[in-house]
């Protein structure tokens, strides 16, 4: 419905730890937008802020999630640097600690970020 506010879904690099945690508690969507207008029967027009300007404003239903809550939970979009196809790659902040694991025939160097 127009006025709404929905959540967008974003997506990582595969193989790459999303703020800090593994797996399914990862963080999926960003947002709080608000949906301008309905464009066909599966695509919303959102309102972005400047700071997506390079974003197509049009979205397919399935990159959105309607919004339940208070928001406490959501990521915000300025914290993330999004490319055009609305990714993006967090690298290690630290390095914690170094190992090198000895097998028979060889070692393998491991790091834990």
């Amino acid at each position: 419905m127009v006025g709404e506010q929905v959540l967008l879904k974003v997506s990582s690099i595969k193989g790459v730890m999303r703020f800090g945690k593994k797996g399914k508690l990862n963080p999926r969507f960003i947002g709080l937008f608000e949906i301008l207008s309905r464009v066909g029967e599966v695509a919303y027009k959102l309102v972005l802020p400047l700071g997506l300007s390079g974003v197509h404003p049009v979205f397919h239903v399935s990159i959105l999630k309607r919004y339940h809550g208070d928001g406490s939970f959501n990521i915000r979009w300025d914290s993330i640097l999004l490319d055009e196809n609305m990714s993006y790659e967090e690298g290690p902040i630290a390095i914690l600690n170094t190992e090198v694991h000895k097998l028979r025939s060889k070692e393998i160097a491991s790091v834990k970020a």
